[in-house]
């Protein structure tokens, strides 16, 4: 898709689409291929963008979470002062598998302050449940494999 600028841009413009009457005061974007497209998105919305990173790729000082892999641990970082308490957020990535990427970085926005208003994909795989683990948020994908 990246590779398909015509498929690109729709892929963008149909997110903008779903939430351009969502109140929101910042896209989440999360590594890496999430941030292709949280950034171009958060311009069409004209919000705020941050990116939640792996551990000790961020400058500063960063709240972090840890996670489960299927063998050990990962961190997600996010700058201290990147979401305002009270802010209302939306959470980008390209693809939630197992959710455990995603579902770390909704923790980190919880705990700075911000509210989650939603998270989006362009692809979900579906045979590997990550929806079921991020119940009681809404998700929203683009492709459902």
């Amino acid at each position: 898709m990246l590779a398909d600028a015509e498929a690109f841009t729709h892929a963008v413009d149909l997110l903008a689409e779903r939430y351009q009457d969502t109140e929101i005061d910042a896209i989440v974007g999360i590594e890496a291929r999430g941030f292709l497209f949280a950034a171009p998105l958060a311009v069409k919305l004209g919000v705020s963008m941050v990116p939640v990173r792996k551990k000790g790729k961020l400058p500063f000082h960063t709240l972090s979470v840890e996670y489960a892999l299927e063998y050990g641990t990962d961190i997600v970082e996010m700058h201290i002062d990147a979401v305002t308490a009270g802010w209302r957020v939306l959470v980008v990535d390209d693809v939630i598998a197992t959710a455990g990427t995603l579902a770390a970085s909704l923790k980190l926005i919880e705990q700075a302050g911000g509210e989650i208003v939603g998270c989006a994909v362009v692809v979900e795989l579906t045979d590997l449940a990550g929806r079921d683990i991020l119940a009681g948020y809404d998700l929203h994908s683009l492709i459902q494999y």
